[in-house]
């Protein structure tokens, strides 16, 4: 079987592929990535096969304080759309070239679902997100009419009929979370295949200064790698937070832009982290309740807290705080004492830890990467079986 992933430039949604890709290689079969390859070649094993795709020459820059529908038309108009324009030709030209048996497409690397519509090939959703399995637009059909005309314009452009959902396959949705921590689903959403996280090692030679840790609880505080512009306050005031712990604990406070200029002595700061490997050294977890900050998080068992900014970080981080795993806050609002007393809450109070433990096991249940795997081998078996027919 020969697999091509159609992804964006986001780490978050590289990385769930990297597992995926390892676990297929592993049971016999070929990948390959189609995306912007600079970009991939940071995430990719050396001998990976990458296709290179054409992005939008200039990507706005989304403002900080843009929230809400406004933040998920800026989305779509500003990026998803031109991105999927912009790679179309290029994914077309990668299946060609590869051959693949079928495509597993990122829901923000519409391309692939338009390429594998016009070409006629099997496609599975790569979905690193829980959040629209609980339909977060209820309530808003303005909003759910708004998006479903901008994906019609979309495939109107690329010649492809019907009225396919561009960020669901009708054949496969490979979920990388689990029902515990999604909770009730929308009844659209009943055959999707929760696979839990995709997480394997990844190369990281991002240095970290590992001697300065110490005997104290650890927590890491991170707002991802898409946030800089949005995150000063919160991070200075979690700095300030953490601060006031020192007696208890030691922080590692990942600041990308590099603005938290002063901070207690208990605090470490660095423009990134290897995540990865940090993550079994601490305690806990601050962050925005990135789908994929929060998996890994939890995989380790680590209680969270949680202050989400935009898109789909405030569905999250309800789920984070529905299942117990952790505490949410206001991320415009919280100062410096509701995050001292969030983190003293998830270290000092059992049943949040409990319940981080107990979703970790439903990852692990779950079969994660090689879950996914045998689901993708199971979607392309009539396609082999029609090839031995031929």
């Amino acid at each position: 079987m020969r697999v091509l992933f159609v992804v964006p430039p986001l780490f978050g949604h590289v990385n769930p592929t990297i597992g995926l890709g390892a676990a297929l290689s592993a049971r016999g079969h070929q990948v390959a990535w189609a995306g912007h390859a600079e970009f991939l070649r940071q995430l990719t094993p050396a001998a990976a096969t990458v296709y290179d795709c054409a992005t939008p020459a200039e990507v706005e820059e989304r403002p900080a304080d843009l929230r809400g529908p406004g933040a998920l038309k800026f989305l779509w108009e500003k990026f998803l759309v031109p991105l999927a324009e912009s790679m179309l030709p290029d994914v077309e030209a990668a299946i060609g070239e590869f051959q693949p048996d079928l495509l597993v497409v990122d829901q923000q690397a519409m391309a692939g679902a338009l390429a594998a519509l016009r070409l006629g090939l099997p496609w599975a959703t790569s979905a690193t997100t829980s959040a629209e399995f609980t339909d977060p637009l209820r309530g808003m059909p303005k909003v759910v009419e708004w998006v479903q005309e901008t994906m019609a314009g979309m495939r109107a452009r690329a010649a492809v009929a019907g009225k396919t959902d561009l960020r669901y396959s009708p054949h496969l949705t490979l979920a990388f979370t689990t029902r515990e921590l999604v909770g009730e689903l929308d009844s659209a959403f009943d055959r999707v295949a929760f696979v839990g996280p995709s997480i394997t090692e990844r190369p990281d030679s991002t240095p970290f200064p590992w001697e300065r840790l110490d005997e104290r609880a650890k927590v890491l505080i991170s707002l991802g790698t898409a946030n800089a512009d949005a995150g000063e306050r919160f991070l200075r005031a979690a700095a300030e937070a953490m601060g006031e712990l020192a007696d208890r604990v030691q922080a590692v406070l990942v600041d990308p832009a590099g603005t938290v200029t002063s901070v207690p002595d208990n605090v470490i700061t660095a423009t990134r982290v290897p995540q990865l490997a940090l993550l079994p050294k601490v305690d806990a977890v601050v962050c925005h309740a990135g789908h994929n900050t929060v998996c890994e998080s939890l995989s380790h068992g680590l209680p969270l807290v949680v202050a989400p900014i935009r898109d789909d970080q405030p569905v999250i981080a309800q789920q984070v705080a529905d299942a117990g795993a952790g505490i949410r806050l206001r991320f415009t609002r919280a100062g410096a004492a509701h995050i001292r007393d969030a983190v003293a809450t998830v270290l000092d109070e059992p049943g949040y830890r409990e319940a981080a433990r107990r979703l970790a096991q439903s990852f692990t249940a779950a079969g994660g990467s090689q879950a996914a795997a045998l689901r993708l081998e199971q979607l392309a078996a009539p396609i082999a079986i029609g090839r031995i027919s031929e």
